[in-house]
């Protein structure tokens, strides 16, 4: 790892079967850096990000990530899911596909704190309340209580957000 890179892909390939879905990607992340990836539809920048948090099941990966100088394509499966939200998260782009139409909104954002930290239910809720507020959910208290469907689109997909914010991520 190279001064203050927290991500480092390097010649990143992803194949399933015969068909090559990313070839020789490589980029450096540093601490408070943006980086964006671009490309036409299909040219694997989502295979590149759920690479990255070693979602790609049935894919051979080569290459390395490495998040905070450790080969997650190294990691074991049980070591990867302590790693997913604490130290990488991701914004998926249909947050309907990321909420339980079940659960109230507080629920599913206290269950990812406390899958990463150690604290009460009542903490968690309080937690829950200050990241719906960063993301700008107005009326955050109320609206721990409501289920996804009772969100609009843009509102859902900052409650992804701020799941997704819950484990403090280095990366997201």
């Amino acid at each position: 790892m190279t001064g203050g890179a927290v991500l480092q892909v390097k010649d990143l390939a992803v194949r399933f079967g015969a068909i090559e879905a990313v070839r020789g990607v490589s980029f450096t992340l540093h601490a408070g850096q943006r980086v964006g990836l671009v490309g036409e539809s299909g040219s694997g920048k989502s295979v590149t990000a759920l690479s990255m948090m070693r979602l790609t099941e049935r894919a051979q990966t080569t290459g390395s990530i490495l998040l905070d100088g450790t080969d997650v394509l190294e990691l074991s499966p049980r070591r990867m899911r302590s790693v997913r939200g604490s130290k990488i998260a991701m914004v998926y782009q249909d947050p309907m596909s990321s909420l339980n139409p079940v659960h109230t909104i507080g629920r599913q954002i206290a269950e990812a704190i406390t899958l990463h930290q150690k604290i009460s239910r009542r903490d968690a809720r309080d937690r829950a309340v200050e990241l719906l507020t960063e993301v700008g959910v107005k009326r955050p208290v109320e609206r721990l209580d409501a289920y996804p469907h009772q969100f609009s689109g843009g509102m859902r997909q900052r409650v992804v957000i701020a799941m997704a914010l819950a484990g403090n991520p280095q990366v997201l």
